[in-house]
């Protein structure tokens, strides 16, 4: 389907085409892959991918090709994905199939929005995967999407859903190409690159530098009459290794004064077109990429014969290229940008315009807006650009894009002071602060909550003395729930009242329901639950009487936790079912994911793991379809998801569902458990990365619990209690009370100590030092641990016997209580703790049981790829085994081997020992090695000396004088 066109010749890519072309020859097998084509601006990432294009055709394979394009700061939607469904579109060979998935037609513009249908980004997802499935069972598919780098994050999100569903279909192959020289250190495609290339089915290829012999060839090769030796040196030094600067360079090679810089070397050879051709390649830059004629056309304002001569001029020196659909794209992105760069500030601001204009007049909706509005902006048509805005923030919340709805609407406030109040758009909702409050919630959605917090205060600026009570406090109420999820719980309380005291309870309102609500949330998070209870009772009738059924969902789940004996309860979790229904009928997922976390959380409180897990997966199918993955509930429910398979010992399925649907920051934190416990590389690293700025509650939580323990695992004590302190003290809330896992990271802090003072008491030291630490430590697990619920309970024993094997020894009762605890809760915490039991029963001679309990570690050790573990668990075996036969020996050798070690003892030859044992001599030499071999003696003389080492034999008795 695609003519992509080229003409250099492609040198020095062997290995990088070979692993491509294998990548189609498995895809036309039946495998689904995708590969990451890395590599610098003009590389040859282009080129490469044409040549498999080609190769790909000639094969029978359907190709299409999707661009990303820069747009500066404003994102469009989908534009790749736009791009390929366009072109199938125009092929009358698969209007079945298209017809056959409705959902992409939303990407076309066929098909009307709703932004009340929760399911329709899960919709658009599967429809396009299952277009480009049932594509790939009528011909093998490839898909090219270039200049990755360039990808909005829909388009991102998007190809995370097509390559995260575990295997790819049949018969299909992706190839994405991106500027690695262009992701600098917070580019947002750098987190899903580092995601995807650990899937299955997904690859990275480096497109390398050329050597400078090949880059040689490729001279030799792009020039028919011969270049001087200097002057191709000369190429080969500047090009380093690029392969475009190469092209470009010997295009250039007989211009006088040849410029040091590309941009420069590229405008040299724009300059040498006619006039009539530098103004349409101007003209085309300022469209971006790529433009299609008929756009180009009235852009540029030429009659339709020198426009296409134009077009040719420009087509036939390589500066453009013909592309699918009526199009001409840049050869290169670089030359675009050089011509771009190169326009007077008036020349871009007028371009601008008359695409701004263009656009507008052509209508094709809302998938349009965002390039509107950049060409608006650029043109300093601000009116025009900040409508445009509005509109494209309008499409993106339609399409379930939080985080381009975020940026439009960022982009819109930073237009409307230099916009005058008559030439605003206007309406309901289209002012700054409550423009501000949608970015706010965008923010929230997309997981930017600091981003959330700093909005919702810019809105609070922005209300005045006389403004709206209602949307006063809706101000305030939405500032406290975002403070919430940053854990400033003293301020979200503090603006909570503020809302609540700002309108009255009565005549009843919903805004003051949802103030109320808020309200107790902020309330029980700083500890006032009476407060809490008073206020949900009273909302709650208000919410019933007046319908306000999304609120009165959310009241249940508070009370839930607040009345008796909280969501660990079945009458607990009953009231969150009835307000999960009830935010269901209302439409209102936020609340429907909150209780949904809350159902799941409850079980995982209450010992029941395995009856998490379905309120886990409904929680995040909601907020897939959603377009809310990335909001806090469904962050929680992710790492809540990965924690519950690695507390029952399933590390290969939580590693997998990880991969398969990567999440940011702490939210893969098991993963970061799993992979200390396994000893692999950089933990320490990727566990400090939690701690950076902003502050982030769970972050620090999974970073503190990881350094902890590793500090432990490392043998050093005050790291381990030092970090268990940091974090405890940086967890604590505004009233100084411990968070929950304080009894999990004092624990593992006092196991580090205990082990210290163990060695200390062995070596006849005082270990009245570690005594006075590990008194605070357990005192810290006591005071936090009550209350809590299996797993916290299970902690504290561990922390019992920690805490007594540091200050008299280990206690067998202690740690066979322990090892009770964690019977039916964390596997490999439960085989930590039973290794300390059989070190226990080992310290106390019972040997034959610490045996026992170490097999049963070695045993899950093993299966959970726990090699650290595992590896104590057989030091331990092999000194139980090693005291047993001193106390017993038990000889590895045979009897008659016996005897032949016993005539070695006296220094009999092979031939001597075979007359005392009436064997020949060759076989005594047979009975000789063996006991070598057994032994593990390099000699005769070494093997008697282990012999009576290890009591095989005792002296024989000597004649007394």
């Amino acid at each position: 389907m695609s003519q992509r066109s080229f003409g250099s010749p492609l040198i020095g890519r062997d290995d990088e085409l070979g692993r491509l072309a294998g990548v189609l020859e498995r895809a036309r097998s039946g495998s689904g892959q995708a590969v990451l084509v890395a590599g610098d601006a003009g590389v040859g990432k282009t080129r490469l991918l044409d040549e498999v294009a080609a190769r790909a055709g000639t094969v029978g394979a359907t190709v299409v090709t999707g661009h990303c394009v820069d747009l500066g700061d404003v994102g469009l939607p989908y534009l790749p994905f736009t791009e390929i469904l366009g072109v199938l579109a125009g092929d009358e060979r698969f209007s079945g199939v298209l017809a056959a998935h409705p959902a992409v037609e939303r990407l076309l513009g066929a098909a009307p929005d709703s932004s009340r249908d929760a399911d329709a980004r899960l919709r658009l997802f599967e429809g396009v995967a299952g277009l480009f499935a049932d594509l790939a069972t009528i011909a093998p598919l490839l898909l090219i999407l270039e200049d990755l780098h360039w990808a909005d994050q829909s388009s991102r999100d998007l190809l995370r859903f097509l390559l995260s569903r575990g295997v790819l279909p049949r018969r299909l192959a992706v190839l994405a190409s991106y500027r690695a020289d262009d992701l600098h250190r917070r580019h947002p495609l750098r987190p899903l690159l580092a995601e995807l290339v650990r899937l299955p089915g997904v690859e990275r290829l480096e497109v390398r530098r050329l050597a400078d012999a090949e880059v040689a060839r490729l001279v030799r090769a792009l020039e028919e009459r011969p270049l001087s030796d200097a002057t191709v040196r000369d190429i080969v030094e500047r090009a380093e290794g690029n392969a475009f600067y190469t092209e470009e360079l010997v295009a250039a090679a007989d211009t006088d004064g040849m410029p040091t810089g590309l941009a420069d070397l590229l405008l040299i050879r724009v300059e040498q077109l006619s006039e009539t051709a530098q103004q349409v390649l101007r003209t085309a830059a300022v469209a971006g990429r790529r433009v299609g004629h008929d756009l180009l056309r009235d852009a540029v304002g030429l009659p339709e014969e020198e426009l296409e001569a134009a077009l040719r001029e420009a087509v036939g020196r390589q500066l453009l290229v013909a592309g699918d659909g009526d199009t001409y794209a840049f050869r290169h992105a670089l030359a675009r940008e050089a011509v771009y760069g190169d326009l007077l500030p008036g020349q871009r601001s007028r371009l601008h315009g008359t695409y701004a204009r263009l656009l507008a007049a052509r209508g094709g909706g809302a998938a349009t807006a965002a390039e509107r509005a950049y060409h608006y902006r650029e043109s300093h048509d601000l009116p025009e650009a900040l409508a445009a805005s509005v509109e494209a923030a309008d499409h993106a919340r339609r399409v379930g894009a939080p985080a381009e709805e975020l940026r439009h609407l960022e982009a819109a406030l930073d237009l409307w002071p230099a916009v005058p109040c008559e030439a605003r758009p206007a309406g309901e909702g289209l002012d700054p602060v409550s423009l501000t409050l949608r970015a706010s919630a965008a923010a929230a959605h997309s997981g930017a909550a600091h981003r959330a917090v700093s909005l919702t205060r810019a809105a609070l600026a922005g209300t005045g003395q006389d403004a709206d009570p209602e949307l006063a406090a809706r101000v305030r109420y939405t500032l406290a729930g975002n403070l919430m999820t940053v854990d400033n719980l003293a301020a979200a309380f503090a603006y909570s009242s503020e809302a609540l005291a700002m309108i009255p309870a009565e005549p009843p309102s919903r805004t003051w329901v949802w103030a109320a609500a808020t309200h107790v949330m902020a309330a029980r998070q700083i500890g006032d639950d009476d407060t809490a209870l008073r206020v949900a009772r009273q909302a709650l009738e208000v919410a019933e009487r007046i319908g306000a059924t999304a609120a009165r969902a959310d009241l249940l789940i508070s009370l839930a936790r607040l009345e008796g004996g909280g969501r660990r309860t079945l009458e607990g979790r009953e009231r969150l079912r009835e307000a999960r229904e009830l935010a269901r009928s209302a439409g209102d997922t936020p609340v429907e994911m909150r209780a949904l976390f809350s159902l799941a959380i409850g079980c995982f409180e209450s010992g029941e793991l395995r009856e998490c897990l379905p309120w886990i997966t409904e929680g995040l199918d909601r907020a897939r379809r959603s377009g809310l993955l990335s909001s806090p509930y469904a962050l929680e429910m992710r790492y809540l998801r990965l924690l519950v398979l690695f507390t029952l010992g399933q590390w290969d399925e939580c590693v997998r569902v990880a991969r398969a649907d990567p999440a940011p920051g702490f939210a893969e934190g098991p993963v970061l458990y799993i992979a200390l416990a396994r000893g692999e590389p950089d933990v320490v690293e990727r566990a400090r990365a939690l701690l950076g700025e902003p502050f982030d509650w769970m972050g620090t939580f999974v970073g503190g619990i990881v350094l902890t323990d590793a500090a432990a695992l490392r043998g050093d004590p005050q790291e381990a209690v030092a970090r268990a302190r940091d974090a405890i003290a940086v967890l604590s809330d505004e009233l100084g009370r411990a968070p929950h896992v304080t009894v999990r990271l004092a624990t593992l802090a006092l196991a580090a100590v205990a082990d210290r003072a163990a060695a200390e008491r062995r070596g006849g030291g005082s270990t009245d030092r570690w005594s006075g630490v590990a008194g605070e430590l357990v005192e810290l697990a006591r005071a936090t641990a009550a209350g809590q619920g299996p797993e916290g309970q299970a902690w504290l024993a561990r922390a019992e016997a920690e805490w007594t094997r540091t200050v008299s020894g280990p206690d067998i009762a202690a740690w066979e209580k322990a090892a009770a605890a964690f019977a039916d809760g964390d596997v490999y915490e439960a085989a930590r703790v039973r290794l300390r039991y059989a070190e226990a029963l080992a310290a106390d001679g019972r040997r034959a049981e610490a045996g026992e309990q170490a097999r049963a570690v070695r045993e899950t050790a093993a299966a959970l790829g726990a090699a650290p573990l595992l590896e104590r668990a057989e030091t331990l075996l092999r000194r139980s085994a090693s005291a047993a036969s001193a106390e017993n020996p038990v000889s590895p050798l045979t009897a008659r081997e016996q005897d032949v070690l016993r005539l070695l003892a006296l220094g009999r030859s092979n031939r001597q020992i075979g007359e005392e044992l009436f064997i020949t001599g060759k076989t005594a030499s047979v009975h000789v090695s063996n006991i070598l071999a057994k032994l593990g003696a390099a000699s005769r003389t070494e093997a008697v000396a282990i012999a009576y080492r290890e009591r095989l034999i005792t002296p024989e008795p000597t004649a007394q004088g």
